[in-house]
């Protein structure tokens, strides 16, 4: 090849070589250029939250299984139960449950969602068809007779010993003649016959008892005072009559009183799905622990509204343990005094305390009296421990044996003091006689600026109402609208004191009201209309407008 030639080649290799560089630093330009772009672009997106940490959700694997494993261990404890009664007045029956019989003008109001709650919500003893969740009667003219019923009922219940004991709510056994018992772990056909044990009006809790060969699942209690509002709870059952039926909720309040409920129930209540069927049966935490019993709902239409209440796993225990005990009764201690059960601003600033309990009868004879406890006293603590208001002292005394001793702490004239009291037992001290009603005719009345009209007590209507001679004047007219009317006065009330004033006549009271003035409290110590020396007065209080 000449030389020429190669100096061709050498030249076109020279110029490929030139153009590939060209290229590449065009590219590397370009690549170089686009960095930058995106960077300030990245940037100006980094300034409206591009660099935010994106949400993690966790798998739900793990709380499904945890609802899993919690109702396979409950499960076998868990028991339907069912009774059969006969009723023999069917008309007086439905009265009971709060519904009017056809053509009976005596039934309770279908609309009130909280009366007669135990039979509203859950058919009672003997509930109606759907209601009650297989409920069923027998017509008139059946074995018992033209004028009776033969009812069955359903409710739940669960194990707590291997015994065969089983607690439940009173109401599902209440009246039965005959008590059944269905075991989760075996054929729908055997049922057991259960006795009754012992039951418990007040938190409507009984303790019933199945004999088997064999040793038998148990659930397992738990502290309910460890609870939260918030917590995680199952409730397992058998509504309607389908058992085994697991629903899931939160604990929605602690220590909830119902309109209409008694004293000693304060519940836990819950979302967790309820319904007919479901009474007695357990309320589990997360830990597998029964923290209550489920007794409730809040509903219009006897159906789930998404308010339940369950009996606390605490106040549980302390039933069953004397209920299997002894002569099977709940035995509940009492220190003897009455209060106002509702809290009131005007009272607790009249005698002078910020919480507490202000005492409106000492009764006679009784351990707070005998402990030296005056009316007017506020107690402040039981034991060291606070007391709030009246269901602070009652949940605390009542769970006391009889015969123990308590140091209560008072404050009397502003000085606190402290006294020790032996506790009563509560059902003894209170056997009170029936209350009379003061149907007194009224004189011709004066009226007050409170808006009463008072007269004094004659020697009759003190012995009646069981006072001391002189002593209190007699409500007789009660204007409506009034100051009296919106603490509740009424006529047949008798007025003991007005702001630690005593009132023993028309004109002590005339003397005491002529010196009240608009924007003062006005507490007054007032003996209900019908009620009796140990049933006591209490006190009714607010501001003068």
């Amino acid at each position: 090849m000449s030389t020429s030639g190669n100096g061709f080649w050498a030249t076109a290799r020279a110029n490929r070589l030139a153009s590939s560089l060209m290229i590449m630093a065009t590219l590397a330009v370009g690549i170089l250029m686009g960095t930058l772009i995106s960077s300030a672009v990245h940037g100006k997106e980094s300034s409206k939250g591009g660099d935010a940490t994106p949400l993690q959700i966790p798998a739900p694997q793990q709380l499904s299984n945890a609802f899993s494993q919690i109702s396979k261990q409950m499960e076998p404890s868990v028991v339907n139960i069912n009774t059969e009664s006969t009723v023999k007045n069917p008309h007086a029956q439905m009265r009971k449950r709060g519904k009017a019989a056809p053509g009976d003008p005596n039934g309770q109001d279908p609309q009130d969602p909280f009366g007669d709650f135990f039979d509203r919500f859950f058919g009672g003893q003997g509930g109606q068809g759907g209601q009650g969740g297989q409920g069923e009667q027998g017509g008139q003219g059946g074995p018992g007779g033209p004028d009776t019923l033969r009812e069955r009922s359903l409710g739940s219940g669960f194990i707590v010993d291997s015994k065969g004991y089983i607690l439940t709510n009173r109401h599902v056994i209440d009246g039965a003649d005959r008590i059944r018992v269905h075991l989760m772990d075996e054929p729908t056909s055997v049922q057991h016959e259960a006795k009754l044990i012992g039951q418990d009006q007040e938190t409507d809790l009984a303790v019933i008892k199945i004999d088997v060969e064999r040793s038998l699942p148990i659930a397992k209690l738990g502290n309910s005072d460890s609870t939260n509002v918030g917590d995680w709870v199952l409730a397992i059952g058998s509504p309607f009559g389908l058992q085994q039926t697991v629903t899931a909720g939160i604990i929605s309040a602690k220590q909830r009183n119902l309109p209409g409920g008694k004293q000693f129930q304060s519940f836990l209540q819950t979302d967790a799905a309820i319904n007919p069927g479901n009474s007695g049966g357990p309320l589990v935490n997360m830990a597998g622990e029964v923290v209550g019993i489920n007794t409730a709902i809040y509903t219009e239409t006897n159906s789930y509204a998404g308010i339940g209440f369950a009996m606390p796993s605490n106040t549980v225990a302390n039933v069953y343990n004397q209920l299997i005990t002894g002569d099977h009764r709940v035995a509940r201690g009492s220190i003897g005094v009455q209060f106002t059960a509702q809290d009131n601003p005007a009272i607790a600033r009249v005698y002078g305390s910020g919480s507490g309990v202000t005492i409106a009868q000492v009764t006679p004879g009784g351990p707070a009296e005998r402990a030296g406890l005056l009316t007017g006293d506020t107690i402040v603590s039981v034991d060291g421990k606070e007391v709030k208001n009246g269901d602070d002292l009652v949940s605390d005394v009542s769970a006391r044996r009889p015969g123990t001793t308590a140091k209560v702490g008072y404050i009397r004239n502003g000085k606190k003091q402290e006294a020790t009291v032996t506790i009563a037992d509560r059902a003894k001290l209170f056997a009170s006689n029936k209350a009379e009603d003061d149907s007194e005719d009224s004189a011709t009345p004066k009226e007050s600026k409170l808006g009463i009209a008072v007269r004094n007590i004659t020697p009759a209507m003190a012995e009646k109402l069981e006072l001391p001679a002189g002593k209190g004047v007699a409500v007789t007219d009660v204007k409506p609208g009034s100051f009296a009317e919106d603490i509740s006065l009424s006529r047949g009330d008798v007025i003991l004191e007005v702001n630690k004033q005593a009132v023993n006549s028309e004109e002590d009271f005339a003397k005491i009201e002529n010196g009240l003035k608009s924007g003062q409290d006005v507490v007054m110590l007032v003996r209900p209309r019908g009620s009796t020396k140990l049933q006591g007065p209490v006190f009714l209080g607010g501001t003068l407008p």
